[in-house]
């Protein structure tokens, strides 16, 4: 359902994976050979594709999801999940040998976070090419990340740029990919490590994130945003670089705030709004994210975005 009847929904595919999260709520992360007492454990949906998704039907758009679940009640609960959100799980393949796949979450009283995958299912994700296109056809955005076998991502990021469907690209976890794949990508969301790495610098500042984000584009990327935690984020594209801060919150557990970033700023330019625009959006939606605990939980809706206070005025590099 539309929260917003003045915001049409735009349409938007993703394509990645989906976790359920086991968070573990703990004092500190614990050093070689020490043993902490942790204070909670919750079983939460979660996943990159997943978040995302959730993320983007949060902010208003209709979503289809492509993925892998095992036959298991962890599969079950992440699908209905989904579907309390309103997105389309008719693309979210079972694989029968396969367990779901699972994320242990350590978030410590800093906020701060440290996370193992099992991809479980998600690594047996096979698409039916047929009905991807299907669906491809008739959606603005197309969404996908790492977590998901490297060729599908691949192929899936061929036939959206083939049905003009824009592609934006969140290339976490990091892994090398073909070079024929950057001028594919019209809008790609790194953070600093992955655009440090990616770009083969140190990306600690805005003005590291900016060169980076520059040199990124000359590989044939429309956009680039490069996420910088609590100093924001960095816009480039063809008018150059610019800096938007983040607000002063306080930061309960990071989970998904990428992911919310991510999803917002989807939404955004699939409703034709500007990257400076979808930037400050996204900012405001991760902010409200990481003053809340868990993955899919923890994502705002557009309503609750709109109604947070403005993201402070970006500065150029």
């Amino acid at each position: 359902m539309n929260p917003d009847p003045s915001h049409p929904m735009p349409h938007i595919v993703v394509l990645g994976s989906l976790n359920m999260d086991l968070v573990l709520r703990v004092p500190h992360a614990p050093a070689a050979g020490e043993t902490l007492h942790g204070q909670s454990i919750h079983r939460i949906p979660g996943g990159k594709g997943g978040n995302q998704a959730v993320s983007c039907a949060r902010q208003g758009a209709q979503v289809s999801l492509v993925g892998c679940i095992g036959a298991d009640a962890d599969g079950e609960a992440l699908r209905s999940a989904l579907q309390e959100d309103g997105i389309d799980t008719d693309a979210l393949y079972t694989d029968l040998a396969a367990p779901t796949g699972t994320a242990v979450i350590l978030v410590e009283d800093s906020g701060q976070n440290r996370i193992v995958v099992i991809a479980g299912a998600n690594a047996k994700l096979q698409f039916d090419e047929a009905a991807l296109q299907a669906r491809l056809a008739g959606a603005q955005v197309f969404v996908t990340q790492f977590e998901t076998p490297l060729a599908q991502v691949q192929r899936g990021m061929e036939l959206a740029h083939g049905a003009g469907c824009k592609v934006v690209l969140n290339p976490s976890p990091m892994q090398p990919f073909d070079a024929a794949l950057w001028p594919l990508i019209d809008t790609l969301v790194v953070n600093e490590v992955e655009a440090g790495a990616l770009a083969g610098r140190s990306v600690a500042t805005p003005i590291e994130a900016a060169e980076a984000g520059a040199a990124l584009r000359a590989r044939g990327v429309a956009r680039v945003i490069v996420t910088l935690g609590a100093a924001g984020a960095v816009a480039v594209d063809a008018d150059g670089a610019r800096h938007h801060p983040a607000p002063q919150v306080k930061v309960v557990d990071t989970t998904a705030a990428g992911d919310t970033f991510l999803g917002t700023v989807a939404v955004a330019l699939a409703s034709n709004q500007t990257l400076d625009e979808a930037a400050a959006l996204g900012i405001r939606a991760a902010a409200l994210c990481v003053t809340r605990p868990g993955a899919q939980p923890s994502i705002p809706t557009r309503a609750e975005v709109l109604q947070s206070p403005p993201a402070a005025a970006w500065s150029p590099l």
